[in-house]
């Protein structure tokens, strides 16, 4: 496991993966804003963005869970689900937008003529719309939601999907995200990975555990790896 800057040693790869929610965007607050309406709309108190963050990247159950606290397991949660989707997907890029560093690094993958693409496990329906309105992801060579394939990470197949269509071996696509799912699925499908503690992580700590080959601590760190 290797950190940013510990090893002059430079790792070029063909291509980069990324997963979406976490790792390219913040979108923790409109996710939030939508946990919000829900919890509003069944008088529950409002949280703030020190509860909704950390569950950003794990699906509108996490955050809902988050928000309802011990009330979660009693209530009709399909139906506070949709709620919370349909909320989202009202105002799905309100808030949103590039981490700092993302925007540079995807202009240099692209003057370097290096692919990139996203791998997420967000539904095609919500995918597609916040993608599009994100101008800095205009030129990604493909896009896999979490339903596109019968699997989703942590299953490596739809990776394996992703370097297929950008016509690369695995070995030699790069994966980073900021979940546990995402290290797994990227050391399933054979692809060095890379930890974006810049994301929704839990802590450091527990990130570290899941033994990406690389933890940075910002998108910059990846300018050595190109």
């Amino acid at each position: 496991m290797k950190s940013a800057g510990s090893s002059l040693e430079l790792y070029q790869y063909d291509a980069f993966l990324f997963d979406l929610d976490g790792t390219l965007l913040d979108t923790a607050d409109d996710l939030g804003a939508a946990l919000n309406s829900v919890l509003r709309a069944n008088q529950i108190a409002e949280v703030t963005s020190e509860i909704y963050r950390p569950a950003a990247s794990n699906g509108a159950a996490a955050l809902l869970e988050a928000g309802f606290k011990e009330l979660w397991p009693s209530l009709a949660q399909a139906q506070l689900i949709k709620q919370l989707v349909d909320s989202y997907a009202q105002n799905i890029a309100k808030y949103t937008q590039c981490f700092a560093g993302i925007e540079p690094l995807l202009i240099s993958l692209d003057h370097k003529k290096i692919k990139w693409g996203i791998m997420t496990n967000k539904p095609g329906f919500l995918t597609e719309p916040l993608v599009a309105a994100i101008p800095a992801l205009k030129n990604a060579a493909v896009v896999i939601s979490g339903d596109t394939l019968e699997e989703a990470k942590p299953s490596p197949l739809p990776l394996l999907h992703c370097a297929k269509l950008m016509d690369v071996i695995p070995a030699r696509c790069l994966y980073i995200g900021d979940a546990e799912r995402d290290i797994q699925a990227g050391k399933a499908a054979g692809m060095p990975t890379a930890t974006a503690l810049w994301g929704y992580i839990p802590s450091d700590a527990e990130a570290l555990t899941w033994k990406a080959d690389f933890n940075w601590r910002s998108p910059i760190d990846a300018f050595n790896h190109i």
